[in-house]
């Protein structure tokens, strides 16, 4: 049988997610005049899923959080941080030279944030497979439908802009 974590570890890989893609945004707009606000805006919503996934991970149960496994050293978590850090708006190393050279448009930006907004869903659908639903698995939709309105914003962003 594979790893099996619990409701409250991904809700710690979710805040990372959300903290990276602030920190995506933010630096994203320091490279772009004509998106500045824009980005700025988008990283504030990063922002209040941020808060968002801290409450729910305050809110989860003594039950659910319990570990699914023994795990003294609590390694697990230091795996799903470690793998949130670099999966999703990866800002170590190169990452982020390699996602923005600085001389991207608002466009190219907003297209990268929707594929790293759709990898951010495939890995909670992951992450849904390896919570029991008795300790909180059901809890990941509501992640996975926070990261889809995150693409709905973004694809109306580029609708927007592709029209002006």
């Amino acid at each position: 049988m594979g790893a099996r974590f619990n409701i409250e570890e991904v809700l710690e890989m979710a805040v990372q997610i959300e903290r990276n893609g602030g920190v995506f945004y933010r630096t994203a707009a320091k490279n772009s005049e004509s998106g500045r606000e824009l980005l700025l805006r988008i990283a504030e919503q990063e922002d209040q899923h941020l808060a968002l996934f801290e409450g729910m991970k305050k809110e989860v149960s003594k039950r659910e959080a319990r570990s699914t496994a023994f795990d003294p050293d609590g390694e697990a978590s230091l795996y799903l941080k470690a793998l949130a850090d670099g999966h999703v708006f990866d800002l170590k190393g190169n990452k982020p030279a390699s996602m923005l050279k600085g001389n991207e448009d608002l466009l190219d930006v907003v297209k990268i944030a929707i594929q790293a907004e759709k990898d951010s869903i495939v890995f909670f659908l992951g992450m849904k497979e390896l919570v029991p639903e008795n300790l909180g698995g059901s809890k990941i939709d509501a992640l996975i439908k926070e990261e889809m309105g995150h693409i709905t914003w973004l694809n109306s962003i580029l609708k927007d802009e592709r029209s002006a």
